[in-house]
């Protein structure tokens, strides 16, 4: 049996749950992470809104942007005791239409492309074929409705099989009162994280070097938000 963290982007896994991760990999548990979102994207220039991005990260391509954060999610998820597994789909900063033209130019956090209904169910048919019956999946709850993060739930929930969520950091720490909209008819079940297991989330994050300046200024500031976050456990919750 293995547990599967099914992650849209190089960190979401490690941000919301790694403390969690770690508690269950250290009992035994094989953990992965599935991250669906960081294929190396296509030809073609890129918008001046994800140049802008790789100018925030600190990074001169999308290529070097996806090889350098596929590494530090290799090493992230080898903090908490995960395996990483990369899947192909381009994140949504990368990715265009049928004839060239982006399909995201000005921002992340809107409705999925109508030239993009069928990505869903492509991203199923994937996990499913490497799918074994008794996985054990998690996914986010999708709050920062993140296009990515819905389209990947979306994904996740057309496979049929019993799902627990996780609730996206860092988007519930700026947002809390955000969560209600995303657990209204679940039943909650809250994980206690060890301090072990915090001590790991926190090294754990740390790893996406390129990512914690943008997510929470400074390593200070984030380990102060986990080690907060974390004080009560971690919640999942269980629909249907």
């Amino acid at each position: 049996m293995r547990l599967i963290y099914i992650s849209p982007h190089l960190d979401d896994a490690v941000l919301s749950a790694g403390g969690l991760i770690f508690d269950q990999a250290r009992a035994g548990q094989r953990v992965e992470i599935w991250t669906v979102v960081c294929g190396f994207p296509p030809e073609g220039e890129l918008t001046p809104f994800a140049q802008a991005l790789h100018f925030q990260w600190g990074f001169a391509s999308a290529e070097e942007t996806v090889r350098v954060r596929r590494a530090e999610d290799g090493r992230a998820a080898a903090i908490v005791g995960a395996q990483a597994v990369h899947f192909d789909v381009p994140d949504c900063i990368y990715r265009r239409g049928a004839e060239g033209e982006p399909l995201y130019p000005m921002g992340v956090f809107v409705e999925p492309h109508p030239a993009e209904a069928d990505l869903a169910a492509r991203i199923t048919s994937t996990l499913a074929a490497r799918l074994e019956p008794d996985d054990v999946l998690f996914c986010p709850l999708t709050i920062g409705d993140h296009v990515d993060h819905v389209t990947v739930r979306k994904a996740a929930e057309g496979l049929g099989r019993p799902l627990r969520y996780f609730a996206d950091i860092p988007y519930l720490l700026n947002a809390p009162e955000a969560l209600t909209r995303f657990v209204n008819g679940g039943q909650p079940e809250v994980q206690e994280v060890s301090s072990g297991g915090v001590a790991a989330w926190v090294e754990g994050i740390a790893a996406y070097e390129s990512q914690v300046p943008m997510l929470f200024d400074s390593l200070d500031v984030m380990r102060g938000k986990i080690e907060n976050y974390a004080q009560n456990g971690l919640k999942l919750w269980r629909f249907g």
